[in-house]
């Protein structure tokens, strides 16, 4: 599991190519994306804090390199911090970052496929969050189901699904068509659907998640989106990060695009041209992720 953005992503901005997808190979840019998008995240946080007190036990559910369990480790500095996914690599990342930032006496991890390996957790969750690892699962709402049922009475299920695709450019950015991005969005959503038809298991829902996480046996459900709003001039991060992510997407979708639109990306994406991402004045970064949780009942 990681995080992907259905904005293109764990998390997307790498695409819907959620087949066989090397999640540790993609490690450097799961993790670009998500310390860029911290403050979105932090942001995230501090509204479950609000009704998510004194959590003993926070399981990050497809943690990925672990970016946001570490956010959720100082957020909350007397929980512990339960790492959770399929790939060993990604959580090897995710434990030097606890090490790094002071954290690991309280901060394990847990290889395994969700949700099943979820009934290895030694004790329930109070928090049990999901970012963009839902939607990997071939039955979504039997998978919020199993987390549900990993929750302590009153815990908190907190998942992050939906919201909108990032922007990274104007319409026109003058030369080819106008609305790539628009059009790439429209080529991500078919892969994306693709990719659900093909997974093992796979159960067609009506995405509101809400009502999903209702009929998991949660209830009081909430929902907020939050905005990423890095606007030009583009900071060498940020910048870093659209070409990156434009890459991917290059690679992953280039066949779902015509010819134009191809050439359009390669221009984008070629250093020597002073209108590509590398040195345009006017690129930004510019998305918004949803949250919805519910409470196991009491």
């Amino acid at each position: 599991m990681a995080h992907h953005r259905h904005e293109h992503q764990h998390q997307h901005q790498h695409g819907h190519d959620h087949g066989d997808i090397d999640w540790a190979d993609m490690a450097p840019l799961l993790e670009a994306q998500a310390e860029l998008f911290t403050p979105l995240y932090e942001r995230a946080l501090t509204w479950l804090a609000k009704e998510v007190t004194e959590p003993g036990l926070i399981v990050d559910a497809g943690s990925g390199p672990g970016v946001i369990a570490c956010l959720f480790a100082e957020t909350f500095p007397g929980a512990r911090v339960v790492a959770v996914d399929g790939s060993g690599p990604l959580l090897e990342r995710a434990r030097a970052r606890a090490e790094r930032q002071g954290a690991a006496d309280r901060f394990g991890t847990l290889a395994g496929e969700l949700p099943e390996v979820l009934g290895e957790l030694d004790y329930p969750a109070d928090l049990l969050w999901a970012s963009r690892s839902v939607h990997h699962l071939g039955d979504q709402s039997a998978a919020l189901a199993a987390c549900a049922q990993r929750l302590a009475p009153g815990g908190t299920l907190a998942v992050m699904e939906g919201g909108l695709p990032a922007r990274f450019l104007p319409r026109d950015i003058g030369f080819g068509r106008p609305g790539l991005q628009a059009r790439i969005d429209a080529a991500e959503e078919e892969r994306f659907s693709r990719m659900r038809a093909g997974l093992p298991g796979s159960v067609a829902h009506v995405e509101d998640w809400p009502a999903l996480l209702t009929s998991a046996g949660l209830h009081h459900t909430r929902s907020r989106t939050f905005l990423l709003d890095l606007p030009a001039p583009a900071t060498d991060r940020a910048r870093a990060y659209v070409v990156a992510s434009l890459t991917r997407t290059r690679e992953v979708v280039a066949e779902d695009l015509d010819a134009d639109d191809r050439a359009t990306l390669d221009r984008l994406l070629d250093p020597a041209d002073p209108a590509s991402a590398h040195h345009r004045p006017d690129v930004f970064v510019l998305a918004a992720h949803t949250v919805h949780s519910a409470v196991r009942p009491v």
